[in-house]
């Protein structure tokens, strides 16, 4: 904590999305983090590995290393003498998020931009930062914005047992660009609920990430010929997808 602090000190007046100033302004910062540098040989930098967020130039200014990736500590120093240099499309900035009384704000990798992007294989990714971290630089972006696809259900509903005079929620969560549309049907019956059943409801919202839609629906008061398969069913103009779970009914005072 005492190393921490250190590091930090004389920078904690800046905003987020700025740099400290130079290293010599801080001589306890220059006394951690001093580099003893030999002539730069280039033919004698080891090999360097494939890196998640690319090379950067090493504290010396001479052989390639590994960046961080995002979320990783970093160095506000321009110098990376300490924790080293954020990679490809990163910035160092303090991590003011979620602080608490007390707290000591840390530097970290965050991605220059934070644009969802479509991948040239079809997935879509949360920024490019996170793209190149996962698919190693094998992928490129195609557009800005999701993939436009079919829709993927992200979290499908779950098998439930109750009892009768009790109340269940089904719950489905689907990813999709464009925005889908959720339907709930009942076994092979393609009329969607709730129909005219007035213990029935369905509900929609967005998230709980970007272009997903979440959807419940609930039973109150069970009967027993409320029992039977229970179908979300999401479609764009891309397709229609459907994920299912069994209800079972039993009278109070049976279950389980």
């Amino acid at each position: 904590m005492l190393l921490l602090t250190l590091l930090l000190s004389g920078v904690h007046t800046f905003p987020a999305n700025v740099s400290s100033p130079s290293a010599t302004s801080n001589p306890s910062l220059l006394a951690l983090t001093a580099i003893d540098c030999p002539p730069c040989q280039p033919e004698l930098c080891p090999l360097t590995p494939l890196c998640p967020a690319g090379w950067v130039l090493g504290r010396c200014g001479c052989c390639q290393e590994c960046g961080n990736v995002e979320g990783q500590p970093c160095d506000l120093d321009p110098r990376g003498a300490f924790y080293g240099r954020c990679g490809r499309h990163l910035r160092c900035q303090l991590d003011t998020a979620d602080l608490r009384h007390g707290d000591i704000p840390e530097p970290r990798c965050v991605c220059e931009s934070q644009q969802v992007v479509c991948g040239s294989d079809g997935a879509t990714y949360e920024n490019i930062c996170r793209m190149e971290e996962r698919t190693q630089h094998s992928v490129t972006v195609t557009s800005s914005g999701p993939c436009e696809a079919a829709p993927q259900i992200k979290l499908p509903p779950q098998n439930l047992v109750s009892v009768t005079g009790k109340d269940i929620i089904f719950h489905c969560e689907v990813f999709a660009f464009p925005m889908v549309t959720i339907e709930w049907w009942k076994d092979d019956h393609s009329e969607s609920l709730p129909g005219d059943d007035p213990h029935i409801s369905v509900q929609c919202r967005g998230g709980p990430m970007h272009y997903e839609l979440s959807s419940w629906l609930q039973i109150e008061t069970l009967r027993k010929h409320d029992a039977g398969m229970y179908h979300c069913v999401a479609s764009n103009k891309f397709g229609r997808v459907m994920a299912s779970a069994n209800l079972t009914v039993v009278d109070e005072g049976k279950c389980c």
